[in-house]
């Protein structure tokens, strides 16, 4: 596959004003021709990954925001760890956001959003965020289906306005079956060491598994935009979704193409000090 291609292959792009989660295949690996590359090519990347961070911390003119959604055991944590773990962590901001505080919940959904970005050179990666608002809400009826259409329009206004100001917006989508979600839960039950990553309340919400899907399906509708793009990552194979995640950081990186500064230095001057 050349360079490149993979956030084409992999944008969400809304057919007759709506796209569908039931359209992708979560056990597919586009642009992946052998998985068996996966693991390679993740080890071979990291060094690029990291060098192109290193340009943006070093720039300190632009900075990127990543958002990751997906249901439960879709491996937010487990890219966190295994994709922007090879980055510096003195450049990357990580939230992990919960259910609102009773703080949060007395300003606008996005008040707790804005105060985690990070300034110009940083990364700021978003472990679910102002998209549960538009999710687990719609979900849940935990807010009118009018205000959730306003949010929509909110969403991309506060998307684009970071994008006009410097920061570049990718949203992943991890995109898991409901038979390798139960999988998965099972795998956390007969494991002792993966017991405190249990939630009852997982089980629980696979009885809504067709409301979210919906959910998602019209948040991505309504917010892939070109300022900001979502990316609906097949995530059965663990090793593919960290590929992906990993291909896709780095084309956008390389697009924003950061620069070393190359502040004014009297080296010969400087190193005849250095050796006095």
């Amino acid at each position: 596959m050349a360079k490149k291609q993979l956030r084409k292959l992999l944008r969400a792009l809304p057919q007759d004003g709506r796209f569908r989660m039931a359209d992708i295949d979560p056990d597919s690996t586009p642009g992946l021709k052998n998985p068996k590359r996966a693991i390679r090519d993740l080890k071979e990347h990291r060094a690029a990954l990291f060098s192109l961070q290193e340009r943006l911390y070093a720039e300190k003119k632009r900075s990127l925001l990543i958002v990751l959604q997906g249901m439960d055991t879709s491996g937010k944590d487990g890219t966190v760890t295994h994709v922007i773990g090879g980055m510096n962590p003195e450049g990357v901001w990580i939230t992990t956001f919960k259910a609102p505080t009773p703080e949060e919940l007395r300003h606008n959904f996005l008040w707790r959003i804005k105060k985690r970005l990070s300034g110009p050179g940083n990364i700021s990666l978003f472990n679910r965020s102002h998209y549960e608002d538009v999710l687990i809400a719609r979900v849940h009826d935990l807010a009118k289906p009018q205000v959730i259409e306003r949010r929509y329009a909110l969403i991309n206004q506060f998307e684009q306005q970071l994008v006009r100001q410097g920061t570049t917006v990718i949203k992943f989508c991890l995109h898991i079956s409901y038979e390798e979600q139960r999988r998965r839960l099972l795998d956390r039950l007969r494991d002792p060491d993966k017991h405190w990553k249990f939630n009852p309340h997982d089980i629980e919400e696979r009885a809504y598994w067709d409301d979210y899907m919906s959910a998602y399906s019209l948040a991505i509708s309504n917010c892939s935009t070109a300022a900001a793009p979502w990316y609906v990552i097949p995530a059965d194979d663990k090793d593919y979704r960290n590929w992906a995640v990993n291909r896709i950081l780095i084309e956008t990186l390389e697009q924003m193409n950061p620069q070393y500064p190359h502040p004014r230095l009297d080296i010969p001057r400087l190193i005849a000090k250095l050796k006095a």
